[in-house]
């Protein structure tokens, strides 16, 4: 993850290796080389993918100079990446947060295990039935037709069945550490309060929607709580996204690995454009889209 970006553009190594002394530990020969159950620990993929993400804003800025964007949103870690995009944080803390709060996180899974499902095809008020009789939680809503769920995992496992039987198309367990965006988290939440607490903060400079809103952060006080909410609650993707869409936002530009959102932004609205950042092949296609005004 991330090799071919810092093998062609030095700012990409640079911040590879800034993070190494940002925190203490070689997250470059982590992402590069592995072991995939080192890189998925969460307090490994969290800076991970945050440090990609920055990486690829970095680059972006680089190739395609002049750019400007009017707001930002990530789901879940990928909320700190946009807040850091808007100025909320300095890049080095941001890399500091997501460090911790992967963490904390980790430290959450470990005192009370769980797991995760998406539930494909089955509209959101018939699966909070499902999750109220199962005892479990919705932890994301991605897109029109998935919604993830999260809790203790004997009741997902409960909750995955009662799911297909109230009509779902499937429900996939999903191979993650814990039980992300439930109460099963709980512990993180005082731990996460007080580091943000330590934490400086701007205002952004931009908008940036929140997970747990699906609506513009406020002040510094504002996010703060909105993060600390955000790690035992819904993550309300679709809407946050359908809200920018609202407010005259036609073109998306995903950054870091993978391209998850790209795919969700599609599914929510057919008529916006949305561009990917993960790695050199896609950098070129989307600098060269910008650049001959596709985008």
């Amino acid at each position: 993850m991330g090799r071919d970006l810092a093998q062609k553009y030095p700012t990409a190594k640079a911040w590879f290796d800034r993070s190494r002394e940002i925190l203490g530990i070689d997250l470059a020969s982590i992402c590069f080389n592995g072991p995939e159950e080192e890189l998925i620990r969460t307090e490994h993929a969290q800076p991970a993918i945050f440090l990609m993400s920055w990486i690829a804003l970095q680059l972006l800025k680089e190739q395609a100079p002049g750019i400007e964007f009017q707001a930002t949103a990530g789901l879940s870690l990928g909320e700190l990446t946009a807040c850091t995009a808007a100025g909320v944080f300095a890049p080095e803390d941001g890399l500091k947060v997501a460090r911790q709060r992967g963490r904390f996180m980790q430290e959450a899974c470990e005192l009370r295990p769980g797991s995760m499902a998406a539930v494909l095809g089955l509209d959101e008020q018939k699966l909070r039935a499902v999750c109220a009789e199962a005892d479990v939680d919705i932890a994301n809503l991605n897109c029109p037709g998935q919604i993830v769920i999260s809790g203790e995992t004997d009741k997902i496992t409960k909750a995955a069945e009662l799911a297909k039987t109230a009509g779902a198309k499937r429900a996939v367990i999903l191979p993650v550490a814990g039980a992300y965006h439930s109460r099963l988290m709980a512990s993180a939440q005082p731990k996460v309060a007080k580091m943000l607490d330590e934490m400086p903060m701007k205002k952004p400079a931009v908008t940036v929607v929140a997970n747990v809103t699906a609506r513009p952060h406020g002040d510094p006080a504002d996010i703060r709580q909105r993060l600390i909410d955000q790690v035992v609650s819904s993550i309300r993707w679709e809407e946050s996204i359908r809200y920018l869409v609202s407010q005259g936002f036609s073109r998306f530009i995903e950054l870091g690995p993978g391209g998850v959102l790209t795919g969700f932004v599609k599914r929510i609205d057919k008529n916006v454009k949305v561009y990917t950042v993960a790695d050199v092949p896609s950098l070129e296609a989307t600098v060269a889209a910008l650049k001959n005004g596709a985008a």
